[in-house]
């Protein structure tokens, strides 16, 4: 009979932080992963000999006061993976403007009061409030000890003003009560996607905390690719004496008197299945398949499988991945990021034109050839365009109905960057569709979901599903749960559930 300390579900980068903390910590872990790789989103594939990154646009932070720098120093990554700075925020095309936000909240701020020079109390107001949300944070988080004064958090608006503002409000309510500007707002909030789909629907704690976080630190690419940090990562659990398996799906959580003892699963090569005996399970696996699929039923609280089920799932993403021909500088692309939001005027049309054609919708491009990414050097710049997407407009087509839709959508797509500059379109040599069924099939999210849960207010902050889960020695570290998804949330959870479950192992 195997048995651990700690039997990790899944090896993106939540379940790969847990693992490499609790072996760097002298446990016995193994982790299973269902994909042929480690790395869940935080991946890097090939086609046609080209290197192509399938999520990571830009990690935010690595600034002293970063919860990841802490993170990536205790387990030894710096040194070992390359963070490469990016430099400037993004690039704004709106209906009316054109311009450059550079990633300092000092220099952000000079740089929207040039393009609107009668808000400045509102853009005041902005950093601000971000600025106060990220200070209000520190003030209440007392290290691995946890959160101090939360229950009564809406009692005490004078002692943490910023951060009970951004508990109660959404981005879009938030912009409202500052400025009448739609350009503004619009610009402000032009990286929405990089947490969900509507600002009006979008936790303003959520937002200021990530959004402050890339204006304190800047943002990074990992060099190579994400596969880099996530192997890495794999790479300290074995060298710590733990295992990793690629090609094994979790079946079961097993259970002991009412806890979580272990974990049975499959080779999906050898269709053989195993039994493995842990002193803790830490699942980095989307919540609602954890309850509902992986679980013994009854095993989670009535109460709590119900609420699960309730709660609303975030957005899923379409993108383009592009090779070119010719560097996109060469031809006048400005930016590593741009945000195009040519085709809207008012921040209200945002959630509606997420849903509308991919001649409209809001869209993003990155340059990755714009800085030294190490993506297929010596070959075609490499580049994405991503866009807010749903699955439901995918499901029920045949596989002929899905190519031509796939195709449809890139090739608006690409038309569109004419907009970043002129004859860029025509620089393209190569591209491939990942779609909200693409994400599914690779991540097994719900809904082909890349946020886990919606971070509504809601839904967000303390909120949120906790890492620990209602079922005793079982813990949850993936965008599902506290703190959410992107990089940060990933890794932030993981190392989180590692902490704790390290007090149940002893």
């Amino acid at each position: 009979m195997e048995r651990y300390d700690s039997i990790i579900i899944g090896g993106g980068l939540g379940g790969l932080t847990a693992g490499a903390k609790l072996a760097k910590e002298g446990k016995r872990v193994l982790l299973i992963e269902s994909a042929d790789e480690v790395g869940g989103c935080a991946r890097t594939f090939t086609r046609e000999g080209l290197t192509i990154e399938a999520s990571l646009h830009e990690i935010d932070g690595l600034d002293e006061g970063d919860f990841k720098r802490r993170i990536f120093s205790d387990l030894g990554v710096f040194g070992e993976v390359e963070f490469v700075a990016v430099p400037e925020f993004y690039r704004f095309i709106g209906a009316r403007s054109d311009f450059i936000v550079p990633f300092s909240a000092g220099e952000a701020n000079k740089a929207f009061k040039s393009v609107f020079p009668k808000e400045g109390k509102a853009i005041d107001a902005f950093f601000s409030r971000l600025a106060g949300i990220r200070r209000d944070i520190k003030k209440l988080y007392r290290g691995n000890s946890g959160w101090k004064d939360t229950l009564l958090l809406p009692l005490y608006p004078f002692v943490y003003p910023d951060l009970t503002a951004g508990v109660r409000l959404t981005v879009g309510g938030f912009l409202d009560k500052i400025t009448k500007n739609e350009e503004l707002k619009l610009a402000l909030a032009a990286n929405v996607q990089y947490y969900g789909d509507d600002p009006y629907a979008l936790s303003l704690l959520y937002f200021a905390l990530a959004q402050g976080s890339f204006y304190a630190g800047g943002g990074h690419f990992i060099k190579g690719g994400s596969q880099k940090l996530s192997d890495k990562l794999a790479l300290i659990i074995r060298a710590n004496g733990g295992s990793v398996l690629t090609n094994h799906k979790a079946t079961n959580v097993l259970m002991e008197k009412g806890s979580a003892a272990g974990v049975r699963y499959e080779d999906k090569v050898n269709k053989r299945a195993f039994e493995a005996y842990g002193a803790t399970v830490i699942a980095n696996a989307a919540v609602p398949t954890v309850v509902n699929e992986i679980l013994p039923p009854g095993a989670a609280p009535p109460g709590f499988s119900r609420t699960i089920n309730k709660l609303k799932p975030s957005c899923s993403l379409l993108t383009v991945h592009v090779g070119f021909k010719k560097p996109p500088t060469t031809l006048g692309s400005r930016a590593y990021t741009t945000f195009v939001y040519d085709k809207i005027n008012k921040l209200t049309e945002v959630g509606s034109f997420q849903h509308g054609g991919f001649d409209r919708r809001p869209f993003a491009f990155v340059d990755y050839g714009s800085i030294d990414s190490g993506l297929s050097p010596g070959k075609m710049t490499m580049g994405a365009v991503t866009t807010v997407d749903y699955l439901s407009d995918w499901e029920g087509l045949a596989e002929g109905e899905y190519r031509i839709k796939k195709e449809g959508a890139a090739q608006t797509l690409i038309k569109r960057l004419g907009a970043i500059a002129p004859g860029l379109a025509g620089e393209v040599g190569f591209y491939e569709v990942s779609t909200p069924r693409t994400i599914l099939r690779y991540t097994g999210n719900p809904h082909g979901s890349v946020h886990g849960f919606a971070q509504t207010p809601e839904q967000s902050g303390m909120k949120r599903v906790q890492i620990k889960a209602p079922v005793e020695r079982l813990y949850f570290a993936s965008a599902w749960s506290f703190p959410g998804g992107g990089f940060t949330g990933a890794v932030m959870g993981g190392y989180l559930a590692a902490l704790e479950a390290l007090k149940d192992i002893g």
